[in-house]
């Protein structure tokens, strides 16, 4: 099995990555300087959940739309047990858009 950060297999490191969405993704971004796999899940769980979580808050604070927030964050929990369940299996789960651009940012 591969290493990765912290010494954790790669498909481990990988759904880590996602646990605390764009944060740990900023963290096994920061701290994995070899690892490509682990990198692209890191990358994409930042480009994936930060817009959702920035844009989520300002609807949320908008009147009479505010309910369209709740419905972004049941998508971002379920694409977010997506991710974790998908990288830990060892799988390349590309989320449309965001997987293309998180690629060619680790490449």
């Amino acid at each position: 099995m591969v290493k990765a950060t912290f010494g954790l297999d790669e498909n481990v490191a990988s759904a880590a990555c996602y646990v605390l969405t764009w944060l740990t993704g900023i963290i096994f971004l920061l701290l994995e300087k070899d690892n490509k796999t682990v990198r692209f899940h890191a990358m994409q769980s930042i480009l994936t959940f930060l817009p959702l979580t920035i844009i989520s808050v300002i609807i949320g604070m908008i009147p009479f739309i505010g309910f369209v927030s709740v419905l972004i964050w049941l998508v971002m929990v379920i694409l977010w047990l997506v991710l974790i369940i998908k990288s830990f299996q060892g799988e390349k789960f590309m989320v449309p858009v965001v997987g293309e651009m998180a690629e060619k940012q680790i490449n």
